[in-house]
């Protein structure tokens, strides 16, 4: 598609994931024009130069499905998984400088979400996926993120985190240190075993640390059943999601006057949804705040990137360009 005036002004999002990278570009008015498919966008995994390989295929593509070329594109908004601590801005930057867009800017995937899920990119956002992080920022543009480096940094909730803890108290309700519990049998079943008397002497035999993230599923199917084991397992992982929370609310010093927005992101708070996290979520964050409301973005994070760029060149959202982003759905390019 090509330009309908010399005045159209043209925006990609690039939103860079473990797993994928995907960019989309948009006009001012929220049509979606091009859309763009490629490997891991986060350059702590494979490496900054296959991360910054990655995001220029995905912005080839998008750009070559839009009928445009790099000069048309008046502002990119990438928005990294990885981006996480100034380390990783003086990796990245050198990198996305050599992109052929003159005007860009940079920001961790999260922040992604929270434009998602905000009018005005203000409030706090929650993050739980395969892994977990919360992060927030205040009417003054102060940002902070609390968590997302791992169990030695204090992290103790994610897809990942949990799927270990269905794991461990599996083996637990087996060897009679927990409750009685479907743990081990679902555990088992999931793992391709009879019983969790095999998957205990494969698991030491095989010297195995590592288990499949998918366990997460089995977790949130035995509390479904009514399992207490997952239950508590659940609620404990809401806790920590709560103390995220409060503590990036802390941090930002509240906000005052305001019912605070809590965007929440990702597989296990938009998919799993699973009553008994939410509840203890909530309660938690209810210790200490009175008026808060969560949200869940009806729109993909890329468009967040998008509309973090429109922010940059003052370009309103409009109620007809938000149902467009929220209507475009995900990584289909």
């Amino acid at each position: 598609m090509k330009k309908e005036t010399e005045h159209m002004a043209y925006i990609m999002g690039v939103d860079g994931g473990n797993s994928k990278t995907f960019a989309v570009i948009a006009d001012e008015e929220g049509r979606l024009l091009g859309r763009g498919l490629a490997g891991c966008g986060n350059h702590q995994v494979p490496g900054i130069d296959e991360a910054i390989a990655n995001i220029r295929k995905s912005a080839m593509m998008a750009l070559e499905q839009a009928g445009l070329n790099e000069a048309d594109i008046d502002y990119v908004q990438y928005g990294l998984a990885g981006a996480d601590r100034e380390k990783d801005f003086r990796i990245l930057r050198p990198g996305l400088a050599g992109l052929p867009f003159p005007n860009w800017d940079v920001v961790c995937d999260t922040y992604e979400g929270l434009r998602a899920g905000t009018p005005d990119n203000v409030g706090v956002v929650l993050i739980c996926g395969s892994g977990t992080n919360a992060a927030g920022r205040n009417r003054e543009g102060l940002t902070v993120q609390t968590g997302g480096f791992g169990h030695l940094f204090g992290d103790r909730t994610g897809g990942g985190d949990m799927a270990k803890e269905t794991f461990s108290h599996a083996v637990r309700s087996w060897d009679l240190r927990e409750a009685p519990s479907i743990l081990p049998d679902k555990v088992a079943k999931h793992l391709g075993f009879a019983d969790m008397g095999q998957v205990f002497d494969h698991f030491l035999d095989q010297d195995i640390e590592q288990v499949p993230g998918s366990l997460t599923i089995v977790l949130h199917e035995a509390a479904d059943e009514g399992d207490e084991l997952a239950i508590r397992l659940l609620r404990r992982a809401g806790e920590e999601l709560g103390r995220g929370a409060n503590s990036v609310i802390r941090r930002l010093g509240g906000f005052p006057g305001d019912a605070i927005r809590i965007v929440t992101v990702g597989s296990v708070v938009q998919e799993g949804r699973n009553p008994h996290l939410l509840a203890a979520m909530r309660e938690k964050i209810a210790e200490e705040n009175e008026r808060f409301e969560f949200i869940i973005p009806k729109m993909a994070p890329v468009y967040g990137a998008v509309l973090l760029a429109m922010d940059r060149l003052g370009i309103p959202a409009t109620d007809t360009m938000l149902r467009r982003f929220e209507a475009y759905g995900g990584y289909q390019a």
